[in-house]
């Protein structure tokens, strides 16, 4: 019998529909822990300014392609919605940072930390053992971090795990690559960024390389832009896309191995 329930777990895990647990049903959700996906990533993304040649969805269709990697290779984690709002300045009438322009989305720390703690609440509710807190904005990088610091000091006496994931390896290596290539562009919605979204755009919906020579033209509070994205390709977005996803499992599995 209990054979029985060991095989028939391994093979509910394999059959999990999808790693997004939006696109699950809640029994379908149930039986994936049950059966041994007791890792639930959060990522945060954000909505903002990426000037002429790129869209505003940069951050969020960047985190859901790794998160989704991320839960893919693990094989035992599943991924919650992307945050979609990120921290990007003031919004009253002396706007400030990307709030200068059109179509940029805001909220304040309080919020932001308010957000990230309730949905990993909600994925502990959910009966996740362990819970990853990552994002792909710059902004809000501490309130991940308080979160997951003040939630795992909550929940750890009770078996339960919260850890912060940074990407700053990945980071460096990738302002490495430009370095040793001698590629220019490593601002925002640069080379960088604007590679990442084409390695995850083939039909080319989110990016305008017949802008590229808008946005590099400057200066960046005119422009919104304050790196040449000229020299960015998918091929190249994929080398970086593959270090933030290699950079997070490793966090993740050491993080695992210490519980």
């Amino acid at each position: 019998m209990m054979a029985a329930a060991v095989v028939s777990g391994s093979s509910l895990v394999a059959q999990t529909r999808s790693v997004f647990i939006e696109d699950l049903t809640s029994p379908e959700l149930r039986d994936a822990i049950a059966a041994g996906k007791t890792s639930a990533i959060i990522y945060a993304g954000g909505i903002e300014q990426n000037g002429a040649h790129m869209a505003l969805i940069k951050h969020n269709v960047i985190a859901r392609h790794v998160a989704g990697q991320i839960a893919e290779r693990l094989g035992t984690a599943l991924v919650y919605p992307i945050i979609p709002f990120s921290m990007n300045g003031d919004p009253s009438a002396e706007k400030a940072g990307h709030m200068r322009f059109p179509g940029t989305i805001t909220v304040s720390s309080d919020v932001f930390l308010g957000v990230i703690r309730g949905v990993t609440l909600s994925a502990i509710s959910a009966g996740f053992k362990n819970v990853f807190v990552m994002g792909d904005h710059g902004g809000g990088q501490a309130e991940l971090k308080l979160a997951a610091e003040s939630l795992d000091n909550d929940w750890k006496a009770k078996g339960v795990h919260v850890s912060y994931v940074t990407l700053t390896k990945s980071a460096q290596q990738m302002t490495a690559y430009l370095t040793e290539h001698k590629v220019r562009g490593a601002g925002h919605a640069g080379t960088i960024e604007t590679a990442q979204v084409m390695a995850v755009d083939p039909a080319r919906q989110w990016v305008h390389p017949d802008k590229f020579a808008v946005s590099a033209a400057g200066p960046e509070a005119v422009t919104g832009v304050s790196a040449d994205p000229a020299a960015a390709t998918a091929e190249m977005g994929r080398v970086f896309l593959d270090y933030k996803i290699s950079d997070a499992i490793e966090q993740i599995r050491t993080a695992l191995a210490k519980k």
